[in-house]
């Protein structure tokens, strides 16, 4: 389990995969309680962790957050209540009935501070202790939470963009599936960032329609036949570009952050060139195995720094390392 705190010099290597216990998930949104229990025998159950995310409706990135958020709960005896709402008030609205549930923890994302950090100082100030993953890790310890799990968005972003233009990018085209999301527009900030002197033009889909995602990137490609490199935010988007690619009859190249079972495989087969994997399972595992460390034994991981869990690239010198892993859907 990491232990290290967040270093943004460089995107690191792709290492050693980590191996933690794999809990069945449904991939379905909405709310999901799981029981502590697993391949060793149900475990008794030492407290209820509230985790509540920013996911939008068909996102399969956060199927592989809550495996690791189960497989957490299953080796600590934790009993797991999952909600997600893509938009910030309803989300704080459902931080708010955690609270009001008087549960012993909570874990959540935090894609927009100014609506969600009242909610979340309100959790701390009832005693509730908080981690905090995948978004918002600006503002964590403003916030009072004791961890915050993720990778550095922009940091990742430039590394991205100092990527493609090592490849010979000069007109990329950074699409972005939900407006309103920090973390969203520093990616393709560090994108333009890390390019120098390219071209970076920022494209707002709808994320939560695949199709409409293919639609709006074709038409931009079939527009603009000088966009030779098309980065996506997240896997399913960059599988969508791999047909906008194709429709346009255009030349552009796919880079992607993070990654999913099919995403894994367009790598394999050069469909994608790479990806950015930000090790969503460990997100989720570490979120929750974080606020059963410090019920039971006083333990803040990190020290009160962001651990990181990314960035590194997934291309494909390294994708069988990835691959066993990914047919699982864990990473």
């Amino acid at each position: 389990m990491i232990r290290s705190t967040r270093s943004h010099a460089a995107v690191v290597a792709l290492g050693a995969t980590s191996v933690l216990a794999l809990a069945a998930c449904s991939s379905s949104g909405g709310k999901q309680e799981t029981e502590g229990g697993g391949a060793q025998g149900a475990k008794a159950t030492t407290m209820t962790v509230a985790m509540i995310t920013h996911q939008a409706p068909g996102d399969t990135f956060w199927d592989i957050i809550r495996k690791g958020a189960e497989a957490a709960s299953a080796n600590d005896g934790v009993k797991l209540e999952y909600t997600n709402d893509p938009d910030a008030t309803k989300q704080a609205q459902l931080i708010q009935a955690a609270i009001d549930k008087k549960v012993d923890g909570i874990a959540v994302t935090s894609p927009n501070t100014g609506a969600l950090g009242g909610a979340i100082k309100n959790a701390v100030a009832a005693g509730i202790p908080v981690t905090m993953f995948n978004a918002g890790e600006a503002d964590f310890a403003s916030l009072g939470a004791i961890g915050y799990f993720g990778q550095g968005e922009k940091p990742a972003g430039v590394a991205v963009g100092e990527r493609v233009t090592k490849d010979g990018g000069k007109n990329i085209l950074c699409v972005i599936q939900e407006q309103g999301q920090q973390q969203l527009e520093d990616r393709c900030a560090g994108v333009l960032q890390g390019a120098g002197g390219a071209k970076v033009e920022r494209l707002y889909v709808n994320g939560r329609d695949d199709a409409a995602v293919t639609t709006s990137i074709q038409a931009k490609l079939t527009q603009d036949k000088s966009v030779d490199w098309v980065v996506t935010l997240g896997a399913q988007f960059a599988l969508d570009a791999v047909k906008s690619v194709a429709g346009a009859g255009s030349s552009a190249k796919i880079g992607t952050f993070d990654t999913n079972k099919e995403l894994v495989a367009a790598v394999k087969d050069g469909k994608v060139a790479w990806a950015i994997d930000q090790q969503p399972y460990l997100q989720g595992y570490l979120a929750v195995d974080a606020l059963w460390l410090y019920k039971t034994n006083g333990n803040v991981i990190g020290g009160g720094s962001a651990v990181a869990t990314g960035p590194a690239f997934i291309d494909s010198t390294n994708i069988a390392q990835v691959e066993q892993f990914a047919a699982k859907g864990t990473r």
